[in-house]
């Protein structure tokens, strides 16, 4: 599964990155459903033009994966994780303990992708590395958000200093 994510994953963040703009935030996304994960990152250039378009302050769109231009990008990537996902425990279809198993899988999959990508130095490509919170995040937001935050950045650096005090 790892592999599989971090193949999709890769691919997209190549094909995001090669616009130059210097991202912050970059995030693979699910649901409580466990369902295929999805990208959404936010470059400073975006929400500059995003805030401008809409009219609002930088604060208020900042962190928000639903608000972001990059939102799915990259999703036609994540076919061979659709079959993936299909072809295991569903949450219609399994008693709480399958179900909370399967689900802690997948979030660890995603999880070690973005660390193998890290490893590779793919955050790095626009910016230094410290300045991009990345992050496996379940939305609604839940509390595994910001232990996985923790495990995937520094807690030091100021991307995640700023995506911490959000988190609060």
């Amino acid at each position: 599964m790892t592999d599989v994510i971090t193949e999709a994953t890769r691919k997209s963040l190549l094909q995001l990155f090669e616009n130059g703009e210097k991202f912050y935030y970059c995030s693979l996304i699910t649901v409580g459903e466990g369902l295929v994960p999805t990208i959404s990152a936010w470059s400073w250039e975006a929400l500059k033009k995003e805030c401008k378009k809409q009219n609002v302050p930088e604060d208020w769109l900042k962190w928000s994966y639903a608000d972001s231009p990059y939102l799915d990008f990259g999703t036609e990537n994540f076919n061979r994780v659709k079959a993936l996902y299909s072809s295991r425990p569903t949450i219609d279809d399994s008693d709480e303990n399958i179900w909370e198993t399967e689900f802690n899988l997948r979030l660890k999959a995603m999880e070690l992708s973005l660390k193998r990508l890290d490893n590779e130095g793919i955050f790095s490509r626009n910016q230094n590395r410290e300045e991009i919170c990345v992050l496996v995040e379940v939305m609604p937001p839940n509390k595994i958000n910001t232990e996985t935050a923790l495990r995937l950045n520094d807690p030091k650096s100021k991307a995640m200093e700023e995506w911490l005090k959000q988190a609060e």
